[in-house]
């Protein structure tokens, strides 16, 4: 009996351990299956689930990852292989996550849809950005605008407006933002055109933020007003235009609407979002002041915002007790 005991005992351990945890490449080989499964049966939500999947996992992305899973999905030789390969350095040969067992019994099938070479695409423009090589972040995303622009697919669209976003950003990032505004109102038409409502968002906020990076409140305001219906598909896009909208307010002394806009985006967006609702919180924070109002304290004290907003407080402070010299000081103190 006691030896039956102990070898139960000495048995239990190596039945805990038997189940080995999912690599990232793995990871990415199922985020495959689940985008090839959406396309096929039409399910916009399944493509989306991938992609916040493949957030999750962009800090565990790595060259050699990459380069496994490009030759996973698309075939050698092919002409979107070698041009995203190009982008992937070769020198992280250590750092390989492939599993030798599968690798050596299974042949991957290669996949041919649209979705999988749109979604390679986003998978390395990420690599690239996160590896701050923004000027093949830049190329990898012109090429993917290009590709984009004769797929029209609603199963395409949630993986078109990441990348939309990612095509402005690695521009933004050079200071070539001006570069592109023609072509993201191309983008803008054609998505129009084709009934691509959250791509419509996307690229509506697109151009509202490259206006406003170049102080053009006027062009801003015209483009919106003529653009179609705002139909919030998204709570981050909604949000995101929310914030433009109440900055374009804020400049045409529409101090009343401003306030409603922003103080809206900041409740709306996301709790993660803290750099956005620090933001929004800022112009806020401005408008109410010029319209005569004192922000309550509380305003000052949201968690994780009490450095950020420092400044805003005490000048808030200034106004509150009218000295007119204390002000000054502090917009000096803090005018950068």
């Amino acid at each position: 009996m006691t030896q039956d005991l102990e070898m139960k005992d000495r048995s239990t351990p190596s039945n805990s351990v038997s189940a080995p945890i999912p690599s990232t490449l793995q990871h990415l080989k199922e985020i495959a299956s689940l985008i090839e499964t959406g396309s096929y049966s039409k399910e916009v939500r399944r493509i989306a689930r991938a992609v916040r999947l493949t957030i999750a996992l962009r800090r565990k992305l790595t060259s050699s990852v990459i380069s496994s899973f490009l030759d996973h999905v698309l075939t050698t030789g092919s002409e979107a292989h070698a041009k995203l390969s190009a982008y992937i350095p070769k020198d992280e040969d250590h750092e390989m996550e492939v599993d030798a067992a599968t690798s050596a019994i299974q042949t991957p099938a290669k996949h041919l849809l649209p979705e999988i070479e749109i979604y390679c695409y986003l998978l390395v423009l990420l690599f690239m950005i996160d590896q701050k090589r923004y000027n093949e972040a830049k190329a990898c995303s012109s090429a993917s605008i290009v590709l984009l622009k004769n797929l029209n697919r609603r199963t395409v669209d949630v993986i078109a407006s990441r990348l939309y976003f990612y095509y402005s950003y690695s521009y933004e990032l050079t200071g070539d933002l001006a570069e592109i505004r023609g072509n993201l109102l191309a983008l803008h038409r054609i998505a129009t055109l084709r009934h691509d409502e959250l791509g419509q968002e996307t690229l509506l906020n697109l151009l509202l933020r490259n206006y406003l990076h170049y102080n053009l409140y006027d062009q801003a305001e015209k483009l919106r007003s003529k653009a179609p219906r705002f139909e919030a598909h998204s709570n981050q896009q909604f949000c995101r235009y929310l914030f433009y909208l109440g900055k374009i307010r804020t400049i045409q002394l529409e101090y009343t609407d401003a306030k409603e806009s922003l103080l809206q985006a900041a409740r709306k967006a996301p709790v993660a979002a803290r750099g956005f609702r620090i933001q929004c919180n800022k112009w806020a924070v401005i408008v109410r002041l010029l319209l005569g109002e004192i922000p309550e304290r509380t305003v000052f004290m949201q968690r994780g915002m009490e450095k950020a907003l420092r400044p805003y407080f005490e000048l808030t402070n200034a106004v509150r007790i009218g000295d007119l010299e204390l002000f000054r000081n502090i917009a000096d103190k803090f005018a950068t």
